[in-house]
């Protein structure tokens, strides 16, 4: 039987928004996100300055920065929500380190009494032998 994870139950837990929040918040923070954003500004200013099809947004690209101005209303929470749930799973995660720690504490304790309790019986049991060598070697 599976013994599920901190994490495994942690991902169980998440709500359908959670898991967008996350998605947005990774495609957005991506190279990849960059790169097409990037292509599609370059696209949409040059068709605009030359005016091959006609000038729907023309200098100083009046819509685009509105455009923009939703995408980062909208992205900026989102993206504070995705850390906001990191920041949740990095607690939950450091309070199971911490009672790991805790756990394994404890058993090195009792480890270490249990040696000390089998060194003290080696050691009664060789000043036995060394008690009886001296004897027998005193008749």
């Amino acid at each position: 039987m599976h013994k599920k994870t901190w994490h495994e139950k942690h991902n169980e837990s998440l709500s359908f928004g959670d898991r967008i929040a996350d998605s947005v918040a990774n495609g957005m923070g991506s190279w990849n996100f960059i790169i097409w954003q990037t292509i599609i500004v370059v696209i949409w200013m040059v068709l605009n300055v030359i005016g091959i099809v006609r000038h729907w947004d023309e200098y100083p690209f009046i819509l685009l920065n509105l455009i923009f101005s939703t995408q980062a209303a909208y992205a900026a929470p989102i993206i504070m929500m995705s850390q906001n749930r990191q920041n949740q799973r990095d607690r939950i995660q450091a309070q199971n380190d911490y009672q790991i720690n805790i756990d394994a504490k404890k058993e090195i304790e009792a480890l270490q009494v249990q040696l000390s309790k089998l060194e003290l019986e080696k050691l009664d049991i060789i000043i036995e032998l060394l008690k009886k060598q001296q004897s027998d070697s005193s008749k």
